[in-house]
C-alpha cells in the first residue's frame, strides 16, 4: 500500500530561489555544525581519513589521485547521508547524537543503494576517462604526486588542462544535476530514486544561476579542505553536507 501510494503521488513541486540562496544555506549549515560539532566532525574525519588513505596508496600515481579526489565530489552526496540526518534531527527538535545517524540510510536502503550504484558507475567511468585524458594530452609522462601541481602549471600542459576541465566538467555537471536534492529527499520522504533524481534535475534547471553559485561554493569549500592536507575536510565536508540539507528544504516544497 505504501509503495502504491508513493507511485501514485504527484511529483513534488520545486521552488525558485535567488542566486544568493547558497550563502544562506551555508550560513544555516554552519549553524548546524556549531550546534552539534562532535557528531559532525566524526563524518568530516571520515572524509579526511579517506583523503589520507588515497594519497598514501597512490603516492606515486598522481593521475589516479586526481581521478579519485574528483570522485569525492561524485559520491559525496551519498557519503553525507549521516550529516543530512543530523540536520533533520535538529530541525525537528530531536536529540542530536551520532549513533542514530550512522544507519540513517537503512529505511531507504533500496533507493539510496541504487542511487549510490549509479554514482559509483559514474565515478568508475570518470576514473577511466581521466586516465585517457592523461594518456592523450599530458606531455611529460605520468607525474609524481609531489611534483604534480608544479608540473600542471607548466605552459606545456595548457592543452591537457583544457581537455581535463572539459571532461571533468561534464561529469561534474551531470552528477551535480542529479544529486542536488536526491539523497536528502529519499532520506526525508522515502521517495524512490527515479522521482528523487527527476526532482533534482528539475530543481537544477529551474534555478540555474543559484545552482552555478552553489556548485562553485561547494568546489571552493571542499578545495580548501584538500589544500589543508585533508585536515580541512573535518570542517569543510560537514559544512557542505549540512548546507545541502537546507538547500533541499528550500528547493523542494
Amino acid at each position: 500500500m505504501a509503495d502504491s501510494a508513493h507511485a501514485s503521488a504527484p511529483p513534488p513541486a520545486v521552488r525558485r530561489v535567488t542566486p544568493g540562496a547558497p550563502l544562506r544555506w551555508l550560513a544555516r549549515g554552519w549553524a548546524d555544525l556549531r550546534a552539534h560539532p562532535l557528531p559532525s566532525a566524526f563524518y568530516g574525519a571520515c572524509f579526511a581519513l579517506m583523503g589520507w588513505l588515497l594519497a598514501l596508496v597512490f603516492e606515486h600515481a598522481a593521475a589516479y589521485v586526481a581521478a579519485l579526489v574528483a570522485g569525492f565530489f561524485l559520491v559525496g552526496p551519498f557519503l553525507a547521508t549521516g550529516l543530512y540526518a543530523l540536520s533533520r534531527r535538529r530541525e525537528r527538535g530531536e536529540t542530536v547524537a551520532l549513533e542514530p545517524t550512522l544507519d540513517a540510510w537503512r529505511p531507504e536502503v533500496g533507493a539510496i543503494g541504487v542511487f549510490a550504484l549509479v554514482l559509483t558507475v559514474i565515478l568508475l567511468v570518470w576514473a577511466r576517462a581521466s586516465l585517457v585524458v592523461f594518456a592523450l594530452f599530458y606531455t611529460q609522462g605520468m607525474p609524481s604526486l609531489q611534483g604534480f601541481l608544479g608540473q600542471l602549471a607548466s605552459p606545456d600542459n595548457l592543452e591537457f588542462l583544457f581537455a581535463y576541465a572539459c571532461v571533468g566538467g561534464f561529469f561534474a555537471l551531470l552528477t551535480f544535476a542529479i544529486s542536488v536534492v536526491s539523497v536528502p529527499m529519499m532520506l526525508d520522504r522515502g521517495t524512490d530514486g527515479v522521482v528523487a533524481v527527476l526532482t533534482s534535475v528539475r530543481a537544477f534547471g529551474a534555478n540555474l544561476p543559484a545552482m552555478l553559485v552553489w556548485g562553485a561554493a561547494i568546489v571552493v569549500v571542499i578545495a580548501l579542505g584538500f589544500a589543508l592536507a585533508f585536515v580541512g575536510l573535518v570542517v569543510a565536508a560537514p559544512l557542505v553536507g549540512h548546507a545541502t540539507w537546507h538547500a533541499y528544504r528550500d528547493l523542494v516544497e
